[in-house]
Order: structure tokens, then C-alpha cells, then sequence
């Protein structure tokens, strides 16, 4: 063999290296050559909070599909990958990391709570995939919260949980003229932390008391112990940061105890198997802040109530609004970006203004927080009933 044929073989098999190595070390962005963009449906589909995770997963679906219906977005369309993190950190970790490296999503839409988006956030964050959360509430969820640093890759269609804390604080002083209130919270919840942190923060600084705390973990049965203090001390009203499993037991054994005073919680109460766990009559006197209600006139609103109750046989919640709306927001930055690339992407997340959503007009701010107007919901015998639309002062 030749010098100059070995020579040439040499920069044969150093190109065909090269070419090999390429292609093992393409981005999430390659999807952008194909005929379809790969985007990861990370919820809870099943376990604790399979209800708000199934809710989640059908206004996504109902976006995704609306729009690949009238053509897709860029000429394509949309393939959305459904994973279950059986509301589990450790599941939420390993399908997050599916999703990318295996699946090869361009972006992410969920999980449903703070705790399991923060699983999965890591893995986004190490590969610069944009995740958008529907109802993590968490400060820290688009935040660092030791380096006080914007989570780059992170963002949501949700408030957070200070706004909603100080909003039904603001509301049981201004509208319900409370004075005295005992805040009885999931000790293991950043959720539930947050908001009674910011609670009785701004219900103080109106004005009020916060009497006692009293604390549970979710999974607990009997609440008696608490709630016989709490009879005791007769507050104006309690307020029970926590998810419809147990607000739903708390309230029950409450009101079966002779406790009449007003409850107030936070969008963790939003769900349709709450009336099934109080039952009708102990919800009255109830009142919690939320994202939506399918109740509003508003004509976007009612558009997309008739359209999913169509598709899936019941009533749209507030998790299935959020999700329908972190959809839009991804779609139209997609738009905006004029690409598939997810680093393009987060940089049109981040300049996103005025998306009319179904849960509001959404602008993203500085800490990729939308800017927008939190609800408030009535319980009547179980029933939702929308009281007003409100802005934390």
C-alpha cells in the first residue's frame, strides 16, 4: 500500500469519525428537519394528584391538537408525548430525562405541582429545554432560591403562590371583614408554605391577626386534634393551604364538629372529587383563590368550555385551563421565534407579551411569571360560584 493511498484512507475514516460523532451529539432542535415537533406531556396522571394531572394532560392535548387540525405550526405539526411521573419526584426526574435525551422533545409542558416540576426542571435546565408549568406555584419554581438567579429554561401560566396568599388575605379583610385567622397548613408542602407564609404576612399588615398554625402531612386521616384547638379558639376564619384530598377530610370533619367559621384556601382545592370527600353540605362558607372558572362570560372562556366539554364529557377545571393556556404560550413563541430551535424558544418565552389565554392576558416579567388577575370562587353545597376578579394590592 502506498503512502499516499494510506494517507487518504487516514482522511477517509478521520471524515467518517467525524460524521459518526456529529450525529450522536445532534441537539433537540433536529426535530426542526423533520416533518413533525416533538414536545413532552409530563403529569400526573396517576398517583395523589392523578385528577389534576389528567385535567392538565386534556387542555394540552386539546391545544395541540386545535392547532395541528388547522395545519400545524411552521408548516408542522405537533406530536405531544404523554408521560406519567406518578406524581413522584424520582419518576418525574426519570421522565423528564426520557423526554429529552431518548425522545428528543424541543420543549416540555408540566407537571402539574411545584414539588415534581422542580424534579423534572433540573434535567430541562442541564439541556436547555424549555419547560413551561401550568400550576406549580412555588416562588422557586423559575427561581433560585439561594442565588436568587432566574431559572433560565423555566416558566409558567400560573401566579404564584405570595399572590395568592396575600390575594385571599387581602380578601378576607377588605371584603369578609375578618379579623382574627388561624392558618392550618401541609408541613411537607412547599405549596402550602408559600402561600400561608404570604398569607399572614399581608393579613397582618392589614390589619389582622394569625392566631395559631396548625400543621398536618398529606396522607393524614384525622384531623380532630387540630380542629379542636382551632373550635376552640374561634377564629374569623381558617385558612387551609393545602390539596382538595385533604381540604376536602379537614372541612368534613370541621363542619361535623360544629365549626362554622369561614374556610379559605388556595387553587389546590380545585377539583371535582372534592364534593365527593366533604360531601355538598360541608361546603359552605368557602371560599379559595383560583387561576379560572369555567363560569366566566367571558367569550374566550365559554369557547373553550364548549370545546373541551365536547371532547371529554365534563366541565373544564382551572388545571385544564392553565395547561391549555402553556400550550398556547409555547405555540405562539414557536411563532415568534420562527423556529423549533428550544434555545430560540426560551428567548421568546421570555419577551412574551399580552397571549390572550383563557385564564387571562398573559405578559411573562422578569422572574418568567405571567402578569394577571387571580379569582375568587364561592362553594355553595359544593357548587362553584364566581365572586370576583382581583389584583393583590
Amino acid at each position: 500500500m502506498s503512502k499516499s493511498f494510506k494517507f487518504i484512507s487516514v482522511i477517509i475514516a478521520l471524515l467518517m469519525i467525524a460524521v459518526l460523532f456529529s450525529g450522536c451529539t445532534k441537539s433537540n432542535s433536529t426535530s426542526a428537519s423533520s416533518d413533525t415537533i416533538k414536545v413532552g406531556a409530563l403529569f400526573e396522571l396517576t398517583g395523589g394528584v392523578a385528577t389534576f394531572g389528567t385535567s392538565s394532560y386534556n387542555g394540552a392535548k386539546l391545544y395541540i391538537d386545535e392547532i395541528n387540525k388547522n395545519g400545524g405550526v411552521l408548516g408542522k405539526k405537533i406530536v405531544l408525548l404523554k408521560a406519567d411521573n406518578k406524581s413522584q419526584t424520582d419518576e418525574s426526574i426519570n421522565q423528564a430525562t426520557k423526554l429529552i435525551q431518548q425522545d428528543k422533545v424541543i420543549a416540555i409542558l408540566g407537571p402539574v405541582t411545584s414539588t415534581d416540576v422542580k424534579a423534572a426542571s433540573s434535567v430541562a435546565m442541564q439541556n436547555h429545554i424549555p419547560l413551561i408549568t401550568g400550576s406549580a406555584t412555588a416562588v422557586d419554581v423559575t427561581v433560585d432560591p439561594i442565588t436568587k438567579k432566574v431559572k433560565n429554561e423555566i416558566f409558567r401560566a400560573c401566579f404564584i403562590d405570595p399572590y395568592q396568599g396575600s390575594v385571599m388575605a387581602q380578601f378576607a379583610s377588605e371584603k369578609l371583614n375578618a379579623k382574627t385567622a388561624v392558618v392550618y397548613i401541609d408541613d411537607k408542602s412547599d405549596y402550602s408554605k408559600g402561600l400561608a407564609q404570604s398569607f399572614k404576612e399581608q393579613f397582618e399588615k392589614l390589619g389582622g391577626k394569625v392566631i395559631d398554625t396548625e400543621a398536618y402531612v398529606a396522607g393524614d386521616q384525622d384531623f380532630k386534634a387540630a380542629l379542636t384547638k382551632i373550635k376552640g379558639l374561634n377564629p374569623d376564619v381558617i385558612f387551609v393551604p393545602g390539596y382538595y384530598q385533604e381540604t376536602g377530610k379537614i372541612t368534613k370533619q370541621a363542619r361535623d364538629m360544629g365549626i362554622t367559621a369561614t374556610f379559605l384556601g388556595g387553587d389546590g382545592w380545585d377539583s371535582p372529587d372534592l364534593v365527593k370527600i366533604a360531601g355538598e353540605s360541608a361546603l359552605n362558607n368557602v371560599y379559595f383563590s383560583n387561576h379560572f372558572i369555567n363560569t366566566d362570560p367571558d367569550k374566550t372562556v365559554q369557547d373553550f368550555k364548549k370545546k373541551y366539554t365536547e371532547t371529554y364529557g365534563v366541565e373544564p377545571d382551572a388545571m385544564a385551563a392553565l395547561a391549555y393556556d402553556s400550550a398556547g404560550m409555547l405555540v405562539q413563541t414557536i411563532k415568534d421565534a420562527n423556529s423549533t430551535e428550544p434555545a430560540k424558544i426560551i428567548e421568546a418565552l421570555s419577551k412574551l407579551k399580552n397571549f390572550k389565554g383563557v385564564t387571562g392576558t398573559i405578559t411573562i416579567n422578569s422572574d418568567h411569571n405571567p402578569v394577571k388577575s387571580a379569582v375568587i370562587i364561592e362553594l355553595k353545597d359544593g357548587k362553584q360560584n364566581f365572586v370576583e376578579k382581583v389584583a393583590s394590592q
